[in-house]
């Protein structure tokens, strides 16, 4: 049963600063998510914003240039931070805003607090060098460091229709969570390969030539790249197609936030298909806004019942 959310005009000073401070971060540093989240009421923005700046500090934790062992500490150390939140240990003064603001969402939403557990292992798998031999083992990856978010979003979506039908609706935000961090992969594999990481699969790499990595702007020699590229493009496509069943689950402007969302990610993944050593080159984006433009067909391209027009379907 959804959680009665308290009106803005109910929320203590201290909490409304931290969620201003959360409202903020994703504003600066979610470059495709912020477009979807502005799309939401205020109860919801507010509660994404504080799901945003908790995944972007334990991302940036992985990212960072401590070394693995101080990496490994802090990530637990934010582990330590949940174990406070699932308690109810975190006072609304406390000097932490993100965490301010994640207890109070926790408390105002049926939060899937396991799920942040997931997203801090899959960093872990980061920090350990993790590499991946099957599409297999990539998606368990992939659900960790998307899938979870997807499911936790859910928590803060969720409607009655969704709640009828939770466990689908668990499995298709997932399935749209693999969809996405797919398209990421294949946007970074360049600066991932700088990182010393590889994501890709690594029967996949073998398949297409490309197991010697990549080092520039040129495919290693011999490759089929262009071949890789469209084969994982398939793969996120049959993705994304499972996960946008999702959307007639959820109400009209929650729906529009993930439309919105997926959307910029599909576009993304139609201009890697479009040219594929692009990614090799730099990072594939999009102008700010086309992003707008997305958000905004998201928003009208559902009807009343959340179900997808038909242009929506054709191109999100």
């Amino acid at each position: 049963m959804r959680r009665s959310v308290e009106p803005e005009q109910h929320l203590s000073a201290p909490v409304l600063a931290a969620y201003s401070y959360c409202e903020t971060v994703t504003g600066q540093q979610a470059r495709n998510f912020a477009y979807g989240i502005r799309l939401l009421p205020a109860p919801k923005r507010r509660a994404m914003s504080a799901l945003y700046a908790f995944s972007r500090r334990v991302d940036d934790i992985g990212d960072g240039t401590l070394d693995a062992a101080e990496k490994t500490k802090r990530l637990e150390e934010t582990r330590d931070l949940l174990t406070r939140v699932r308690r109810r240990d975190v006072a609304e003064d406390d000097t932490d805003p993100v965490a301010v603001a994640l207890a109070h969402t926790a408390t105002a939403f049926p939060l899937p607090l396991g799920g942040l557990d997931e997203l801090i292992d899959g960093v872990l798998m980061d920090v350990h060098g993790e590499t991946y031999e099957t599409w297999e083992d990539l998606k368990v990856y992939c659900r960790c460091v998307a899938g979870s978010i997807g499911r936790l979003s859910l928590g803060i979506f969720g409607t009655e229709e969704a709640a009828r039908h939770s466990e689908r609706a668990a499995e298709y935000a997932d399935t749209l969570g693999l969809a996405l961090q797919l398209t990421n992969i294949l946007r970074d594999v360049r600066e991932d390969a700088g990182n010393g990481r590889t994501y890709l699969p690594a029967d996949d790499l073998a398949k297409f030539g490309c197991a010697t990595g990549f080092h520039g702007e040129e495919p290693p020699p011999g490759s089929d790249f262009a071949g890789l590229v469209h084969f994982e493009v398939r793969r996120a496509r049959a993705l994304f197609t499972e996960g946008y069943r999702l959307l007639p689950l959820l109400d009209r402007r929650s729906g529009a936030c993930v439309a919105a969302m997926a959307g910029i990610y599909r576009r993304l993944l139609d201009r890697i298909e479009r040219e594929p050593e692009s990614v090799l080159r730099g990072r594939v984006s999009l102008p700010g806004r086309e992003k707008a433009l997305v958000a905004v067909r998201g928003l009208s391209g559902l009807d009343a019942r959340g179900g997808l027009r038909p242009n929506l379907r054709r191109r999100a």
